[in-house]
């Protein structure tokens, strides 16, 4: 399994119809969320197989705004190697 992070942004005005989705959907416990600081988006950390599979954890409404990013851990040894290329 991969490793993605799920961005879902949404705008201040959408944030609490936003919250009740997520609640709904049954991840507002899996997505930590930067709208107190004024960052209208919810973040996760989960494992899926590819890229669409990680943007399953967003609510349908809202999963056209969301991206998922592949995460990758390097090695100091791979570092080393990326300078040999």
């Amino acid at each position: 399994m991969n490793r993605y992070l799920v961005e879902s942004p949404h705008t201040k005005e959408d944030c609490l119809k936003v919250l009740d989705m997520f609640v709904a959907y049954g991840h507002i416990t899996h997505f930590e969320f930067g709208c107190d600081a004024d960052v209208h988006t919810g973040w996760v950390i989960i494992e899926a197989k590819n890229e669409n599979e990680a943007l399953l954890s967003v609510p349908p409404l809202i999963r056209n705004k969301a991206k998922a990013v592949k995460l990758v851990k390097y090695s100091p040894e791979q570092i080393q190697e990326f300078h040999k290329k």
